[in-house]
């Protein structure tokens, strides 16, 4: 029973260290990508883009960026498991709800990193935002 008790915190630290990791990595990746497309961002605007649709282009981009980095983490831990069982000649099992559990964590992480880059893209003003080099 001690064993059990101790278990469940020490690997939760990894887990929460890589997801933390995970959604620096969007949000820093969103953050280049809004300095790097102001004057697109400025022309859509001047065009006529609302806020609002500023902000879900990039909350969307935010969250297929997560949802494939998820998908290839899911696809690859499980194969590990799988590999690492076998070879020790267990029975290799990977639950379902572990995978949609990790991939519903890594959309939701992907969300929260990709709301500061949004709301900042929809706030440039066209004019500054066209300006810019």
């Amino acid at each position: 029973v001690y064993g059990r008790r101790c278990a469940g915190p020490s690997r939760r630290r990894p887990v929460a260290v890589a997801l933390l990791v995970g959604g620096v990595g969007v949000a820093n990746t969103m953050v280049i990508s809004v300095l790097e497309r102001r004057q697109e961002i400025g022309l859509r605007r001047a065009l006529g883009a609302t806020r609002g649709s500023i902000r879900l282009q990039f909350l969307t981009e935010s969250l297929l960026l997560s949802a494939l980095g998820g998908l290839v983490g899911a696809a690859l831990g499980a194969a590990a498991t799988v590999a690492f069982a076998r070879a020790q000649g267990w029975t290799a099992v990977v639950p379902p709800w572990s995978l949609a559990g990790g991939l519903g964590a890594t959309l939701l992480i992907g969300v929260v990193a990709g709301l500061y880059p949004a709301v900042r893209a929809s706030r440039l003003h066209p004019t500054v935002a066209l300006s810019a080099t």
